[in-house]
């Protein structure tokens, strides 16, 4: 079965300096039937203008992967790493016992376009830490690239959670077939373009739910860039 969430069903706020999109209820969105997914908690679709950001703010017990489609996000945090994320990295922050970070656009001139994403831990009182890699585009052509899960494999970054985070790009000699392991669920992501899953027609910010589908196709007519979470 699969479920789909149009992008515009999403909460949305534009504060001027951040223009964000809630897939699940956060900050003042609430929606009781959009409270998370399995153990993702959070996808928001934020677009930040330049020279503004999240100033420092604290967090716990939450794994954060942080993935940036455009621009380029400056990062500091409690732990001492100061870092700048760009297209193809990913990062990922266990937060822990508690952790105090900030994030801002640093270009005077160019949006940075991201995706913040919550997975909550397996277990509270975790160690905080960080980790940040590298995925080229070409481990993702045609293909879905393991960039996040809780063993690291595949060069994969750690988190602390039954999760298999999968990122791919998408085009029309490049389509994806990915099989779904029993008594697994996944949640879909169009992070940018259009897409096909299966036979329902997908834009960028759609969600689509996918429970009891032993396997699943992704097509594109253009291009597209997706995120798939394999969850408990």
């Amino acid at each position: 079965m699969i479920t789909i969430r149009k992008a515009h069903e999403r909460g949305h706020a534009d504060h001027g300096w951040l223009n964000t999109w809630h897939t699940f209820s956060f900050a003042n969105y609430y929606d009781p039937e959009q409270m998370g997914y399995s153990s993702l908690r959070v996808i928001n679709d934020d677009r930040v203008a330049p020279g503004a950001g999240f100033p420092t703010h604290p967090h716990r017990d939450m794994e954060i992967v942080t993935y940036v489609l455009s621009g380029a996000l400056e990062h500091k945090d409690s732990m001492g790493n100061g870092t700048v994320i760009r297209p193809g990295e990913v990062q990922r922050m266990s937060a822990g016992t508690g952790i105090r970070h900030s994030e801002f656009n640093a270009s005077p001139s160019e949006e940075v376009h991201l995706l913040q994403i919550w997975i909550m831990p397996d277990h509270g009182g975790i160690t905080p830490s960080y980790e940040q890699k590298f995925f080229d585009d070409a481990e993702k052509l045609g293909k879905l690239r393991l960039v996040a899960s809780p063993d690291g494999s595949d060069g994969s970054v750690t988190i602390h959670q039954d999760v298999k985070l999968y990122a791919g790009l998408i085009d029309p000699e490049h389509p994806v077939e990915h099989a779904l392991p029993p008594g697994r669920r996944a949640y879909l992501h169009v992070a940018r373009g259009a897409a096909s899953l299966n036979d329902d027609a997908l834009e960028a910010g759609d969600g689509a739910r996918i429970e009891s589908e032993s396997k699943i196709r992704l097509e594109s007519n253009s291009s597209a860039e997706i995120l798939l979470f394999d969850l408990a």
